[in-house]
């Protein structure tokens, strides 16, 4: 039987009446659109299209898909962000309700299915390349890129379910698909020898933006070593916190038994140092702050990396994405490129999906270092002066400016603020209550609209030219960029005591935002730099595993919602007619936090370390064991 590969860059119809009228053999022509499977691996083009499928989903299997630029973010399943939308399965992952049989929302990118159909293609690519046909040079780096995508595979199933079925064969019909899950700790061990591989093999190819690369295979191998060190991969400490998981007959699927913590702190450590030194991060050599302004624009810079202009940003900036997700507007039309639109203001008829809860916005500092307080009158009477700079660059809030309204919705707000409060207004000459543009009670939108009081800002273009809702834009989604790999590093010496190394690179991320250097040591070091690690990497797929890997995530993902109430009253002789414009001159403001159970009824249980398995997947496997509380 002859086996056809989809080809899905070019299909060559030939239609010839001769031919069809005239030749027995008519039917036995392959078909258009598809190659013979032995001809594929011989030609250099074709092997190259089916490993480059892997990562764009063009072999059949869903790839990298669009990074974290779903419509639906993974912060929205952390205490940065609420997803403003209902039935999207969200509340069943939130609220604790997940099961077998009711799984929630799981991203595409974490997806058991999705994962290992993409484990099958790189499994493909290294049989078929084993003895190759074709340029050995080539064959090599195409085999590196495979290890790499393998490794990355595996990593994403190990973070989000634990220990899973290494698979290192493409699997043929009728087989017997029954196979055990392996340990925690050989999961590791199968990625970083990929990660190695890939390495050795791909060597020092100059890549095209977007595939695998030496530095790419070691951004992975210092995440997936940082993991391996954590608190939650430690059994006798993980135990303790989680009886879930000291009472489920096989702990090992989720971490070590014992062994050298600090043995893997150092390992962890020397592999972030790898990268730190082969890599190129964005002005990370920085012996003071820099301005708020400056700081500003250079998280900016970093978001956008380098694909917009606007408002100053460095392009340069693109050099701290070791490997990231592009997009080509003449391929993706949606997801990806869609950001804005997903996540902008109402106001200006955008989505208002991942909206800020009120959790992330308070965890900004103020810009003197000192943690911010609604308990502190000042703070509390202007809660959006003097903080982070970083707070500017990721969150619109009330008053923010923003971009041309009147280019998308008229001449409402020449001011071109965001409105997410209730204003006193003069219209008519009578005083009513104004609901602001980019409030649910919109006169723009009131369908779409943030719950929180707040919008996302990072990952916008904000070019003030761009403002139609249906324009896309080509950010490039980050699944690594330097700054984690310091971060990493940071860890890892704080945990070997090493704090004075700590601080030190700890305080370079910190003078390229604009904000002091930090002098904490021991645990207060150790909160200092969970924090800075929290707004620095905020909507970047941190988070969601921090928390967990730190065994903290009753305390953060497990409180309730909070939103901000923000009203505008006239101060006693002042009035504003018509249309309204943020002015502290003529109102007094008065801004509310609210814990809010309407719209997610959050709640912490210990099952959710891990998702759990469907019983889609417990069925087809029988061998496969539930995670712990399902």
């Amino acid at each position: 039987m002859k086996t056809y590969i989809f080809r899905p860059f070019l299909i060559i119809m030939v239609i010839s009446f001769t031919i069809i009228s005239c030749s027995k053999d008519f039917l036995n022509i392959d078909p258009t659109g598809q190659v013979p499977e032995e001809t594929a691996w011989q030609d250099p083009a074709l092997a190259q299209a089916f490993v480059t499928g892997i990562y764009s989903g063009g072999t059949g299997v869903y790839g990298l898909g669009v990074g974290g630029f779903d419509e639906q973010m993974l912060a929205s399943l952390t205490d940065e962000a609420t997803f403003t939308h209902t039935g999207r399965d969200i509340n069943t992952v939130m609220e604790g309700s997940s099961s077998p049989s009711s799984t929630g929302w799981i991203p595409g990118s974490y997806s058991w299915k999705n994962l290992y159909d993409n484990i099958r293609a790189a499994n493909i690519s290294l049989e078929k390349l084993a003895e190759p046909k074709i340029d050995t040079a080539l064959a090599n780096r195409l085999k590196g890129e495979a290890h790499f995508l393998r490794a990355y595979f595996y990593h994403q199933l190990l973070r989000y379910y634990g220990g899973v079925p290494l698979i290192s064969k493409a699997y043929d019909l009728n087989q017997d698909y029954s196979v055990t899950r392996n340990t925690f700790e050989e999961c590791v061990n199968f990625i970083i020898a990929d990660c190695d591989t890939a390495i050795w093999l791909i060597n020092k190819t100059q890549m095209d933006k977007g595939r695998a690369s030496v530095l790419a295979a070691l951004a992975l191998k210092s995440r997936i070593l940082l993991y391996a060190a954590s608190d939650l991969a430690y059994l006798p400490l993980a135990k303790t916190k989680i009886p879930e998981l000291a009472s489920h007959p096989k702990p090992e699927l989720f971490g070590y038994a014992g062994g050298d913590r600090d043995a893997r702190w150092t390992a962890a450590k020397l592999a972030a140092k790898q990268v730190m030194d082969m890599g190129t991060g964005y002005k990370l050599n920085l012996n003071a702050k820099v301005s708020a302004a400056e700081g500003k624009t250079n998280y900016m810079s970093i978001a956008m990396s380098g694909y917009s202009k606007a408002l100053g940003m460095d392009a340069n900036a693109g050099s701290e994405v070791i490997f990231g997700r592009y997009y080509n507007l003449n391929v993706n039309t949606g997801g990806g490129v869609s950001i804005a639109q997903y996540n902008g203001p109402n106001g200006y008829h955008n989505w208002a999906g991942n909206t800020p809860i009120g959790l992330l916005a308070d965890d900004y500092e103020m810009a003197d270092g000192t943690p911010f307080s609604w308990s502190n009158p000042a703070q509390k009477a202007s809660p959006y002066t003097g903080r982070d700079p970083r707070f500017y660059a990721t969150i619109l809030y009330d008053g923010a400016d923003w971009k041309p309204r009147n280019l998308i919705s008229g001449n409402v707000d020449p001011a071109n603020q965001i409105q997410t409060g209730q204003y006193d207004l003069m219209v008519s000459g009578a005083k009513t209550t104004f609901n602001g543009l980019d409030t649910r009670s919109s006169s723009i939108e009131d369908w779409n609209g943030s719950r929180t009081g707040y919008y996302m800002r990072k990952f916008i273009d904000p070019d003030p030219k761009i403002v139609d809702a249906n324009t896309k834009q080509l950010i490039p989604w980050p699944f690594f960029r330097y700054t984690e790999a310091v971060f990493n590093y940071i860890e890892a010496c704080i945990e070997l005591k090493e704090d004075g190394e700590a601080r030190e690179w700890l305080n370079r991320i910190r003078y390229r935002s604009g904000m002091p250097a930090v002098t904490d040591a021991g645990d207060a070091l150790k909160k200092r730099y969970r924090n800075e690690k929290r707004v620095e990497m905020a909507y970047e797929e941190q988070r969601y595993f921090d928390v967990r890997r730190w065994l903290i995530p009753q305390e953060t993902v497990g409180r309730k919602l909070t939103f901000i109430n923000v009203v505008g009253n006239f101060k006693p002789g002042q009035q504003l007619a018509n249309t309204y414009r943020h002015d502290n001159n003529i109102y007094n403001y008065t801004y509310t936090p609210v814990v809010n159970e309407a719209h997610e009824n959050r709640k912490w249980l210990n099952k959710m370390y891990y998702a759990p398995l469907s019983r889609d997947e417990m069925n087809k496997n029988t061998s496969l064991v539930q995670n712990p509380g399902y």
